[in-house]
């Protein structure tokens, strides 16, 4: 199309106009047309907008963007042009929640081929009607969304396990399943198509999983009192842009509060303040007397500048002998996924996702009542993410965290927090319900102005 419209447009500049010209702009006003091509910069600028690029740059130059203003740009352009195979490698990656749910209606109503790598469970489920699980070398593909293969593979572990339940039961087990799962999908063009094909799944079909889970599981040294967390008229700014103000907080026993906001920095730089790292520019807070914190950074870095092994690593908060003894750190270690010669891995080596275990691992040592975690799911597989989610979700204790996995935040929080510019707004809801609630719409519009 961009072509088509430049060829014309420099036939149209030409000072000596000929017949010939005049022909040849004809025919490319017709494939113009094919193309719809009169609508193509309304097109591209709604496109453009709903994936979070305001107006404002639509017209700057690609090498003018920062990062991520760029890869939105490219998303975009991936999209336009309506292909008929459509390849995406972590496209939710540095996108806010809304713009996830617009690409998320986007793709299940989307007629053509979508092939995607994805760590978000809630755009998986949005999205998929298959999925191929790369495993050992090999490639297997299964009817139905994330959800409906984790479950129905767990099933059929559990069935395996269970010698003595007769072939018949099992049966009816994975039927049932099987009706449940398929008469609770949406009603987009992707699910109604998923549907069917469940309806057609043979039991057979639903095999169990391979794969490996971490076994997180965080335990309390002490249960916290009533009062957990006090702020009050709390504001930071950066180089003279305030990313939060007047941000007040009473954090009370089993709240489990998603913190978020449009600027990644300022979640950060509050959970750096409430860790003392960072001073704020005003405001106060305060610790409950019997709250015992564990805290999980966005950046990790600085815990593994050293040489030690994994073991001697965690070892740095054993808190009994015990627990400093090597086959009881190994033993904790091969729960975490790091078996054999692995834990003598040094910090230095280690993935991303294994960094986050080791750190996962280093809170759970801890045993603290109250867990703030910055973007916890950054750099961990799925096995990790689900195994960590479960993990929260039935933790005793209190927890504020931040994250980009709706899936995350939708069955962990009970509260929701939007530290902004102009304040804070905070809701006792579901994560869904926050973003759903028209008066919320109203007051987050008013906050970021």
């Amino acid at each position: 199309l961009y072509d088509v419209k430049k060829e014309m447009d420099d036939i149209y500049l030409k000072p000596d106009f000929s017949d010939k010209d005049g022909e040849r702009v004809g025919e490319l006003q017709v494939v113009f047309e094919e193309m719809n091509g009169w609508n193509a910069d309304s097109d591209a600028a709604a496109m453009l907008s709903n994936l979070g690029i305001s107006e404002e740059y639509h017209y700057t130059l690609m090498g003018d963007l920062d990062g991520k203003l760029k890869v939105r740009v490219l998303l975009a352009q991936a999209l336009f042009g309506n292909p008929d195979v459509l390849v995406m490698d972590e496209p939710t990656n540095d996108l806010d929640f809304e713009t996830i749910a617009w690409l998320e209606n986007f793709l299940a109503n989307y007629d053509n081929t979508v092939i995607v790598v994805s760590h978000d469970r809630h755009f998986l489920d949005s999205v998929c009607t298959h999925i191929s699980d790369i495993d050992f070398g090999k490639i297997n593909q299964y009817s139905g969304n994330y959800t409906f293969w984790y479950e129905s593979s767990q099933l059929a572990a559990r069935q395996r396990a269970q010698q003595n339940k007769k072939a018949d039961e099992k049966k009816k087990e994975l039927q049932e399943f099987i009706m449940r799962f398929s008469a609770n999908v949406a009603k987009s063009k992707q699910a109604t198509s998923r549907k069917k094909m469940l309806e057609k799944l043979k039991i057979d079909d639903i095999k169990p999983s391979s794969r490996r889970y971490p076994a997180i599981i965080f335990d309390q040294e002490r249960e916290a009192g009533d009062q957990i967390l006090n702020v009050k008229d709390l504001s930071y700014s950066l180089d003279g842009e305030i990313l939060f103000k007047d941000v007040d907080l009473n954090m009370n026993k089993g709240d489990k509060v998603v913190v978020f906001s449009k600027d990644s920095r300022a979640t950060s730089a509050f959970y750096e303040i409430l860790n003392n790292n960072l001073e704020a520019d005003s405001g106060t807070f305060d610790w409950g007397i019997t709250t015992l914190q564990s805290y999980l950074p966005a950046d990790n870095h600085a815990f593994f500048e050293n040489d030690l092994t994994l073991v001697d690593w965690l070892r740095q908060w054993a808190k009994t002998e015990e627990e400093r003894d090597e086959v009881y750190v190994r033993g904790f270690l091969g729960k975490m996924i790091f078996s054999g010669e692995e834990a003598l891995k040094t910090g230095r080596v280690l993935s991303g996702g294994e960094k986050v275990r080791c750190m996962l691992s280093r809170m759970m040592m801890m045993r603290a009542n109250v867990l703030m975690l910055d973007e916890p799911t950054n750099h961990l597989d799925l096995e990790s993410i689900t195994a960590f989610n479960n993990s929260l979700k039935n933790f005793k204790g209190s927890v504020l965290f931040t994250t980009h996995d709706h899936e995350f935040a939708q069955t962990v929080a009970n509260r929701v927090v939007e530290i902004t510019p102009n304040g804070v707004i905070d809701r006792h809801m579901t994560f869904d319900d926050y973003l759903d609630d028209e008066k919320v719409k109203e007051l987050r519009l008013k906050m970021y102005k």
